[in-house]
């Protein structure tokens, strides 16, 4: 059974069609995004993108992916550009001013491998600007349901907002952060993505 996953084709073998998605992204993948909350497909803590719309992972048999684009949580970073890459280097060196060539303070020789550096989605930095989780738990699942949204209609207004998120459980009581971390992705969004 062949799928493409964060942007990247697998084949999964020995995996019963029946098998929730979710079973599949967590235990064989290492995916952690998506949750295992209620296991019935109304919490909205195990959602993922299947083609771009919003799904319940744990109520979507594995078998009904076949060929299609799933993405999780960790897939909605993007690669940043070179330029980005050489900004974080010169980051680094700024913050490390000892670790000048030929002298040996901690610097990665020139030829170690570069750590990728990764754009949030927008949706996901409104969140963290917005500080729009407690526990957490619901949080993958407001972030891919925004994210639906908000790649479907950038300008989505709140009422829309609170559809897309109607049925997404947070027992934390952070809705106020989550309504305040849509708006301001809306922001991001219009923005270009920039933080």
């Amino acid at each position: 059974m062949k799928f493409t996953l964060n942007q990247q084709e697998v084949e999964i073998q020995g995996v019963s069609p029946e098998t929730p998605l979710l079973y599949v992204l967590r235990n064989d993948m290492q995916l952690n995004g998506p949750k295992f909350g209620c296991g019935l497909g109304e919490c909205g803590a195990c959602a993922v993108l299947i083609d771009g719309k919003v799904a319940r992972s744990c109520s979507v048999p594995v078998s009904v992916v076949q060929g299609m684009k799933v993405t999780t949580l960790e897939g909605l970073s993007q690669d940043a550009t070179q330029a980005e890459h050489a900004r974080v280097a010169r980051d680094w060196e700024a913050a490390h001013p000892a670790a000048v060539p030929g002298m040996p303070a901690g610097k990665p020789a020139a030829d170690a491998p570069v750590k990728a550096v990764y754009r949030l989605h927008p949706v996901q930095q409104a969140f963290i600007d917005e500080q729009a989780a407690q526990c957490g738990y619901c949080t993958n699942g407001m972030v891919m349901a925004l994210v639906a949204l908000f790649d479907h209609k950038p300008t989505a207004t709140d009422e829309e907002v609170t559809q897309a998120l109607s049925g997404h459980l947070c027992r934390c009581g952070t809705h106020v952060e989550i309504m305040r971390a849509a708006a301001r992705a809306r922001v991001l969004i219009a923005q270009g993505g920039a933080a």
